[in-house]
């Protein structure tokens, strides 16, 4: 399932990416799955994680969430982002111009995806699995809906 159709997760995974950069130095996942219902994000990682580190990491994106954080994308030339972001995994055919999307001053990133406009739309963050193997740290999670 594309990252276009599931904006609350995706916007959910660039707060979770940044709690991750902040908390642990580990760099943002190298591999996603988003999907409406569930997602998955890998991380190069040095241990497993504990349930208190989990737990952790979940009350900091929810901390980061309620803060109805404006989600925004601004263009910028590719020389610029390339000092700030690792553009990695971007496709060799992004152009000269690309798009940032950030979360209020807590996260950006180069992206093309679809997102909320602000994080009080995401809803409640929980991490469902977590599991290590072979420097790899899977983290799986869901979304509860969003306060009325």
């Amino acid at each position: 399932m594309s990252k276009d159709e599931a904006p609350r997760m995706h916007t959910a995974e660039h707060v979770l990416n940044g709690v991750m950069v902040a908390r642990h130095g580990c760099g943002r996942c190298f591999s996603a799955h988003v999907n409406p219902k569930k997602s998955k994000c890998d991380y190069h990682f040095d241990h497993p994680l504990d349930d208190a580190e989990a737990r952790a990491i979940e009350a900091e994106v929810n901390r980061v969430l309620s803060g109805n954080l404006p989600v925004f994308a601004v263009d910028m030339d590719r020389a610029e982002a390339a000092s700030r972001f690792d553009l990695g995994r971007l496709p060799d055919d992004a152009g000269d111009t690309l798009r940032i999307v950030r979360v209020g001053d807590f996260d950006a990133c180069p992206c093309s995806g679809t997102h909320v406009a602000n994080t009080a739309e995401v809803g409640t963050f929980r991490i469902i699995s977590h599991d290590f193997e072979n420097g790899v740290l899977r983290v799986r999670f869901k979304l509860d809906a969003p306060a009325a």
